[in-house]
């Protein structure tokens, strides 16, 4: 299978590589190393790609020559070799806006939705993909932390109540004006958010990237789209019959999966922040129900206990005078420490 876009401006164009696999395998991922590829213009100049890790295969911005068709050419370890068929650029036009609607369908949340044109009226068929980030919280906030002998104030960069995660596409958006008199595309849906998800529940970043099709690659991811509704998402295991514009040169009957697509790629980031929302409740993924209680004066006999990484406390605020409180709540570390689903380091684009 093979993964990708050529991306014909300034940004890096990575190809991904890998074995087609039986849909019952419970290996989803099975990468093809050590291969040689490169993009090739009609004209025979090469354009190499530098391989990384997984499988994918990188080059810095080729700044392609839009007046030329493209190829992608592979040679396997095993000396096979494939090219897909030389493809025309597209020039990507801009994202106009990212919004959001609250749905009631197919569950209350929302639908991210992206707005696009071309005043050309060439660009008639449209991809998507999306990196997301998002804020998200621990249960309890742990106020309290072991010094070995007591119990002593957290300080803020001992904080364990606010993390961070992240999470890329596994769907197929896309989008067609083939059929309207201008090629505007309005409020194409992007991913749905559940209400209950930890993704919207404070700060929320979704990066889009939109890429112009031709209409035999758009017919191709449509049909991609159809295999991977039934079969879950883009990155299991795909159908062999499924092929696109790449073949194999040295055994014509292989079936290959993939189409290479040459364009620009346009990008942008919005953020969504939870007072934009109703005031939903995000479902924890634990059971926190059990809290039990440690009475200060008894804090010496249990202080292994506190310090057990499993165990983490969690209470009111300290209290304004010196001194500990009465007693403590106590819970264990899913519940009160972000951290196990997370990162405590926010991404850098978030403000």
């Amino acid at each position: 299978m093979v993964e990708g876009v050529i991306n014909s401006g300034p940004d890096s164009t990575t190809i991904k590589l890998s074995h087609t696999v039986n849909i019952s395998n419970k290996i989803v991922n099975n990468p093809v190393l050590d291969a040689i590829v490169n993009v090739v213009s009609d004209q025979g100049a090469v354009f190499p790609l530098i391989e990384t890790t997984n499988g994918n295969y990188v080059s810095a911005g080729l700044n392609l020559d839009n007046s030329h068709t493209y190829r992608i050419s592979i040679k396997t370890p095993d000396n096979k070799q494939y090219q897909s068929d030389l493809v025309p650029v597209n020039v990507t036009p801009p994202i106009d806006s990212i919004g959001f609607n609250v749905v009631q369908a197919p569950a209350l949340g929302i639908e991210v939705y992206a707005n696009t044109h071309d005043p050309s009226n060439t660009i008639k068929y449209y991809r998507w993909d999306y990196d997301e980030a998002w804020a998200f919280h621990a249960k309890y906030i742990s106020y309290w932390i072991s010094n070995g002998t007591t119990l002593v104030e957290r300080t803020q960069a001992q904080q364990l109540n606010t993390c961070y995660s992240s999470d890329i596409s596994s769907d197929i958006p896309l989008a067609s004006s083939a059929k309207l008199q201008q090629g505007v595309i309005y409020q194409a849906p992007i991913v749905f958010i559940a209400s209950t998800s930890e993704k919207i529940e404070s700060y929320y970043s979704i990066l889009l990237r939109e890429y112009a099709l031709t209409a035999d690659a758009y017919n191709f991811w449509v049909s991609l789209k159809k295999n991977t509704e039934q079969l879950g998402s883009i990155f299991d295991a795909q159908p062999t019959q499924l092929q696109g514009n790449i073949h194999c040169i040295t055994n014509p009957s292989e079936p290959v999966v993939g189409y290479i697509s040459v364009c620009t790629v346009s990008s942008k980031r919005v953020f969504i922040q939870s007072y934009q929302l109703p005031s939903w409740v995000a479902t924890y993924p634990y059971d926190c129900s059990e809290i039990d209680t440690l009475y200060t004066g008894t804090v010496h006999y249990y202080i292994d206990l506190v310090q057990d990484s499993s165990v983490w406390l969690a209470t009111l605020p300290p209290p304004p005078a010196s001194g500990l409180p009465p007693f403590f709540h106590y819970t264990n570390r899913y519940c009160a420490d972000c951290s196990n689903r997370g990162s405590l380091i926010p991404p850098p684009f978030f403000k």
